[in-house]
């Protein structure tokens, strides 16, 4: 096993210590080898990817599309990621110029904020958010800024979006929204958005809009803010939540030609193109598996249900999440409001892993993010330890 050289330790991007792992993985890995454990930590869906998207995939290596594709992703899949979002959210993109392909919307993002900052920029994200935004913005030398919404049940309001600007100066570059969100799973209204749109359209900022649970909504529609500022939206989403296709590592990247230009070169420099039978699998799901994410919606909702209902009966306070796959419960007054020990002590005393609300940000204090992306079994085995330690 190779040792670096003493006097090369020291060399490498010093801004990699303003950031630590990502908390939710840290707290993951942390309690993974209790004995017995049952996790609702990660947001990752354990349902199937669909038969025909699996189909798609498994022909794609049969017939030898072994290939580079387009930089920007294969033109096919492009154009079904344009007719999509002209069905489902009635946005228009031209496939040949406005949409790119990339590795997961991980990979949108990071090449959305590589293209937009420049050391000393301002990104304003209403918190709690998910986590993976703030270490990529200080990894390029901008600065995070974070926007507690905890007093507002979770929804940035336009006169907060006003005040954070105001306060900050000309450094603000963007804000980045991330709805149905995760950890809370609020959906922003219609309304709200409005307001939001006309504050952006007054300061000129860029509205970066990561819409990656769009398709796993209960009881309301969704409504992306970029039919609202198409010239100054970056819109994101992928396959891997409304088809459970995590492990193929596909999203995409939309917004006007001038700046998808530039962010194609970030993305080419990055990984020169996505895989080719992860692609055609994501053209069968956007072209032909619309339905797809129904079911799976149906599925996410009884479980919702089902634990909102058992964490309530247990003393727990939370807004019943409209959308994505988590709940963000208020930690009963009686039991220890530092959320990362009461988190810690939960999963060694009653065996079940939740991930610390503090994890994702200011406001995320003294609550607890649990994912209903896992099995009924595994749900109702955590819910009913819970309800002994608790008791």
């Amino acid at each position: 096993m190779p040792k670096l050289l003493s006097e090369l330790k020291d060399i490498y991007n010093e801004k990699l210590d303003l950031v630590g792992p990502s908390g939710i993985r840290a707290f993951d890995k942390k309690i993974s080898n209790i004995d017995g454990i049952v996790k609702l930590t990660i947001g990752e869906p354990d349902l199937n990817t669909p038969e025909h998207v699996k189909k798609a995939a498994m022909e794609s290596i049969q017939n030898n599309d072994s290939h580079y594709s387009a930089q920007t992703g294969k033109l096919e899949l492009r154009q079904a990621i344009a007719n999509y979002l002209k069905k489902t959210q009635n946005l228009d993109y031209d496939p040949q110029s406005e949409v790119v392909v990339t590795v997961g919307a991980t990979e949108a993002i990071y090449a959305t904020f590589e293209t937009m900052l420049n050391p000393g920029d301002k990104v304003i994200l209403p918190t709690p958010t998910f986590a993976l935004y703030y270490p990529i913005i200080k990894l390029l030398g901008a600065q995070p800024i974070m926007v507690d919404t905890s007093k507002d049940n979770f929804e940035l309001t336009a006169e907060h979006l006003e005040e954070v600007i105001a306060r900050e100066g000309d450094a603000v570059k963007s804000i980045l929204i991330n709805y149905p969100g995760n950890p809370t799973g609020v959906e922003y209204s219609k309304d709200n958005l409005e307001k939001l749109a006309n504050v952006v359209k007054e300061h000129n900022l860029f509205m970066i809009t990561d819409e990656i649970y769009c398709e796993l909504t209960y009881g309301v529609e969704h409504y992306s803010i970029a039919r609202l500022l198409p010239e100054q939206t970056i819109y994101i989403n992928g396959v891997s939540k409304s088809h459970a296709m995590t492990g193929y590592r596909i999203g995409y990247v939309c917004g006007p030609k001038e700046f998808m230009q530039k962010l194609t070169k970030v993305h080419a420099f990055m990984i020169t193109s996505p895989s080719n039978p992860a692609q055609v699998a994501a053209y069968e799901a956007l072209a032909n598996g619309l339905n797809d994410p129904i079911e799976m919606r149906e599925i996410y909702r009884r479980r919702r249900d089902y634990i909102v209902s058992a964490l309530e009966t247990m003393g727990f306070d939370m807004a019943t999440p409209q959308g994505a796959f988590y709940v963000f419960a208020k930690i009963p007054a009686k039991c220890n409001q530092n959320d990362t020990e009461f988190a810690l002590d939960l999963a060694e005393k009653a065996k079940v892993g939740v991930i610390p609300g503090s994890a994702f940000g200011e406001g995320g204090q003294g609550y607890i993010r649990l994912s209903y992306a896992a099995s009924d079994e595994t749900i109702k085995n955590a819910m009913n330890q819970m309800k002994s330690y608790l008791a």
